[in-house]
C-alpha cells in the first residue's frame, strides 16, 4: 500500500469534503436515457411466502407482491424471478403437485395474471420457477405409478426392483449417480424403489421417456401462451440426467428451448447448475442464461480475505471459457441466492463489506440478481428457512404485510433497520443500492461492456476498465479496511471524470485515493 502525503492528503481532504457531508454514494452527470434492456438488466428474486402478505394470514401473496411493484420499479429492477408458485405440501413448493395452478395460499391464477399485467405495465419482465427434475410424491402421475405397476404413468418414473442391483432401473439407465442408496426409496406394499435425487418427497421424473418430455413442454407452452411470463429459471438442471449423462442434459435443454421459442421466439432460460466454468459452459447452448455461482464464491472470498487484485482476471476467464461455446450467453451473476447463506451473514454483519459486494456485483459484467432483502442487509444462516425469512418492510406497528409463516432468527428489527426507515436514509444500503442500479442501469459499459482487468500493483484493489461502443469507465474498489493510493495508468489517465464515488474515493493528479472499502468510477 502507498501512504498518503501530507499534500495530497489536503488535496483530498478538500476534494472529498461536500461528499462527506452528503450520501457515500454519490452519482455525477448520469446520462438521461437508460441503456440496459432486459435480460441484460437487473432482476429480484421474490420467495413469495416471505415477500408481503396482505391478507393477515401470516404468508405471503401474490396481492401483497402487486402492492410492492412500485417499490421494484424504484429500485430499478427490470424483472422478478418468482420461486415456485404452484400446489405443494412443503413451504419451499419445490415438490409440485399441480404444474397448472396456484397454490391457495397465494391466491388464485387470475390473482397471477393481475400481477404479470401490472409487472409488464412498469416495463418489469416475469421469470417463474419451473420445477421439471422432480415432482412431488403427491402428484396424480407418481400416485398412479406407484400403486399400479401397469399404470400409463409408471414410466414417468424411474424404478428398480428392491433386490437388484442398483445400477438401472426400469426403462431408464440411471448411471452412476444413482449408486447412492440414499437416492433409492422404498414404496409401502411394494417390491420396488424409486429414485429421487434429493429425497423421497421428490421423486425423479424419466426424461427417457418422450411422453415425459412432452408433458414438460406443455407445461412451459402454457405458462408462455395462457399466462403471459416472459420465462423460466430451470431448477437443477443438471440433474435432468445423472452425472455421466451430461451430454444427454445438454441435448435435452437444446431441444426444450427450441420448443420454447415456437411460442415466444425470445423466452428467456436461466439454468441452475451448481458447478465451475468447465461444467457448465456446454449448458449454454440450450440454457443461453446461467448463474455464475463461481463468481459469487470468488467475490465472498475477495471481500472475507480483503484481496480484491484477482477478481477481474477470474472473471475475464470465466467469459472467455462461456464465449467460446455461445458467444450470446447471458452471465447471470448473484451474490447470494435461496440456497446459500446470505452475503449480510456470510460477512458477519459488516455493512461495509455487504455495500462493496454490491458495488462489485453491479459493476463487473453480467446480468444482476438480487436475493429479496439484500437490498435492505437481511441476514441468514441455514437451516433454509431462515435464509428465506420475511421481509422488514416498515417498522412493526406500521408494517401491514410483513409476513408471520416462520419466526425469524437473523432478520429481526434489531438486526435489520426496515425498508421505510432506510429510503429516509441517504446513507442506507438500500440507496446504495438505488444508486449502483442506476448508474449500472444508465451504463452502456457496465450493463454490456468487454471487461479489461487493469493491474494497479496493489492486493487489496479490484480495477478494471468496461467498455462497449464509444462509452469506457474505469473502475477501482478498495475492497480492504485498510486506506490506500493507487497511480492511474499512463493509458488510463484520460478518464478523469467522475461517474460514481463511494466513501470518498477521490481522483487528484493521476492518483486515486482510496478510504476502506470506498469505490470510484470514472470516465473518458
Amino acid at each position: 500500500m502507498k501512504k498518503l502525503t501530507l499534500p495530497n492528503l489536503l488535496l483530498w481532504s478538500a476534494l472529498a469534503f461536500s461528499a462527506a457531508c452528503s450520501s457515500p454514494s454519490q452519482l455525477n452527470n448520469q446520462p438521461e436515457a437508460q441503456a440496459s434492456d432486459w435480460p441484460r438488466g437487473v432482476t429480484y428474486e421474490i420467495f413469495v411466502q416471505s415477500f408481503c402478505d396482505s391478507d393477515n394470514d401470516g404468508i405471503g401473496d401474490i396481492k401483497g407482491m402487486t402492492s410492492k411493484l412500485d417499490y421494484l420499479d424504484e429500485l430499478g429492477v427490470e424483472a422478478v424471478w418468482l420461486m415456485p408458485m404452484s400446489p405443494s405440501p412443503s413451504y419451499h413448493k419445490y415438490d409440485v403437485t399441480d404444474y397448472y395452478a396456484i397454490h391457495p395460499d397465494y391466491g388464485t391464477m387470475e390473482d397471477f395474471k393481475e400481477f404479470v399485467k401490472k409487472a409488464h405495465d412498469r416495463g418489469i419482465n416475469v421469470v417463474i420457477d419451473l420445477v421439471l427434475n422432480h415432482s412431488g410424491s403427491g402428484h396424480p402421475w407418481f400416485k398412479e405409478a406407484a400403486k399400479d405397476p401397469n399404470s400409463p404413468y409408471r414410466d414417468y418414473y424411474v424404478w428398480a426392483h428392491k433386490d437388484d442391483p442398483i445400477t438401472k432401473g426400469e426403462g431408464k439407465t440411471t448411471g452412476d449417480d444413482s449408486h447412492n442408496t440414499m437416492q433409492w426409496h422404498s414404496v409401502e406394499g411394494s417390491d420396488y424403489k424409486y429414485y429421487g435425487f434429493f429425497w423421497g418427497g421428490m421423486p425423479d421424473l424419466n426424461f427417457d421417456n418422450p411422453k415425459v418430455r412432452q408433458e414438460a413442454y406443455k407445461i412451459g407452452r402454457f405458462w408462455l401462451e395462457e399466462i403471459g411470463v416472459d420465462g423460466f429459471r430451470l431448477d437443477a438442471a443438471r440433474h435432468i440426467f445423472t452425472d455421466d449423462r451430461q451430454a444427454d442434459n445438454h441435448q435435452f435443454w437444446e431441444e426444450f428451448r427450441s420448443e420454447m421459442q415456437k411460442v415466444k421466439p425470445d423466452v428467456y432460460l436461466v439454468g441452475e447448475v451448481w458447478a465451475e466454468a468447465k461444467t457448465v459452459a456446454p449448458y449454454t447452448k440450450g440454457l443461453p442464461a446461467l448463474f455464475n455461482f463461481e463468481m459469487s464464491w470468488d467475490i465472498l472470498k475477495a471481500l472475507q480475505q480483503g484481496k480484491g487484485d484477482s477478481l477481474a482476471i477470474k472473471h475475464a476467464q470465466i467469459i472467455n471459457f462461456y464465449e467460446k461455446v455461445n458467444p450470446d450467453y447471458i452471465d447471470a451473476t448473484i451474490l447470494s441466492n435461496h440456497d446459500q447463506n446470505r452475503i449480510m451473514s456470510e460477512l458477519n454483519g459488516d455493512m461495509e463489506k455487504a455495500k462493496m459486494a454490491a458495488g462489485l456485483l453491479f459493476t463487473l459484467p453480467g446480468s444482476p440478481y438480487i436475493y429479496y432483502g439484500e437490498e435492505i442487509g437481511m441476514k441468514g444462516k441455514k437451516p433454509d428457512e431462515q435464509i428465506r425469512e420475511p421481509f422488514i418492510w416498515d417498522v412493526k406497528s406500521e408494517d401491514e404485510c410483513r409476513a408471520t409463516w416462520v419466526k425469524p432468527e437473523y432478520s429481526t428489527e434489531q438486526t435489520v433497520t426496515p425498508a421505510a426507515v432506510q429510503a429516509e436514509d441517504k446513507n442506507s444500503i438500500l440507496n446504495h443500492y438505488k444508486n449502483l442500479i442506476k448508474v449500472r442501469n444508465n451504463s452502456k459499459a457496465l450493463t454490456y461492456g468487454k471487461l479489461r482487468p487493469v493491474n494497479v500493483d496493489n492486493k487489496a484493489i479490484s480495477a478494471f476498465v468496461r467498455t462497449q461502443d464509444d462509452e469506457s469507465v474505469f473502475v477501482v474498489h478498495n475492497i480492504s479496511g485498510t486506506e490506500a493510493s493507487v497511480k492511474v495508468p499512463a493509458d488510463l489517465q484520460e478518464y478523469k471524470k467522475v461517474m460514481l464515488q463511494h466513501n470518498n474515493a477521490a481522483h487528484i493528479n493521476n492518483t486515486v485515493i482510496l478510504p476502506a472499502y470506498s469505490s470510484l468510477i470514472l470516465k473518458k
